[in-house]
């Protein structure tokens, strides 16, 4: 399982949350998802640890936490959702997924 945590400053990097995490215990790794067009952080990243005790230890002490000007969110990440096709259902026409210009099949 992996740890979400949430409201990161933008200018936060991989080094930075290694160093805080670290304190923990052993981090296995940090990602920190950045943005297409800019290639900034996006505000949020995802740590995993060694053990289920030590992700409970970084999330017990730093939830709620003041780092980089900011109020950390940290908890167990979800799995993340399938979204299916995203435009599926945003097509003119219908709703059985086929495309018709004027709405009939």
């Amino acid at each position: 399982m992996s740890i979400y945590v949430g409201n990161l400053s933008y200018q936060v990097t991989q080094e930075d949350i290694l160093a805080v995490f670290g304190e923990y215990g052993n981090v296995k790794q940090v990602q920190v998802p950045t943005d297409r067009e800019t290639g900034r952080p996006r505000g949020f990243c995802f740590v995993e640890m060694s053990s289920e005790a030590e992700e409970t230890a970084a999330i017990d002490a730093l939830d709620g936490a003041e780092w980089m000007g900011r109020s950390l969110k940290v908890n167990k990440a979800k799995p993340r959702e399938d979204r299916g096709n995203r435009y599926r259902d945003n097509r003119s026409g219908g709703g059985n997924g086929k495309f018709s210009p004027r709405g009939r099949y």
